[in-house]
């Protein structure tokens, strides 16, 4: 299975473990957009507003064709600034549209409380806490 890996660049670090033992279960896995900088959008916001603007809206292209290109999302969702299970808007926004296009969600730790909660909970996705090897193909009846 194609698996694209969302999460906030503040968990990054996490990545690499997760990914070798996805690709140990003979998974594909598609790297989030600045893995190789996750400070870009910092030195971004330094030029300025409008230049923020411009490569914020390149990236949520950018992860569009990624969660596309993909069979399902794995949602890394560890606790950030004292917020268990933490999701951002972006991470938020992939989720959406691997709801929309029909793919499996996959979520590492349980739903966050939140004012997302419901929305998320409508997504449907699979909760591992923890284990990968509960992500297998999955075929949703999202109606």
């Amino acid at each position: 299975m194609k698996i694209f890996i969302c999460c906030s660049k503040h968990f990054y670090n996490k990545i690499p473990d997760i990914k070798r033992e996805l690709e140990q279960f003979g998974h594909v896995v598609t790297l989030p957009n600045s893995y190789d900088n996750p400070l870009r959008e910092e030195e971004i916001k330094e030029i300025g507003s409008q230049e923020h603007a411009l490569w914020k809206a390149n990236m949520i292209k950018q992860q569009d064709a990624k969660v596309r290109s993909n069979d399902a999302i794995l949602v890394l969702n560890f606790e950030k600034n004292g917020i268990q299970n933490y999701i951002g808007g972006a991470t938020f926004l992939e989720m959406f549209r691997a709801f929309d296009l029909g793919k499996s969600i996959f979520l590492y730790y349980p739903i966050p409380d939140g004012m997302l909660r419901d929305e998320i909970l409508a997504f449907r996705p699979t909760v591992i806490t923890g284990d990968l090897s509960l992500v297998k193909d999955t075929v949703y009846d999202r109606s």
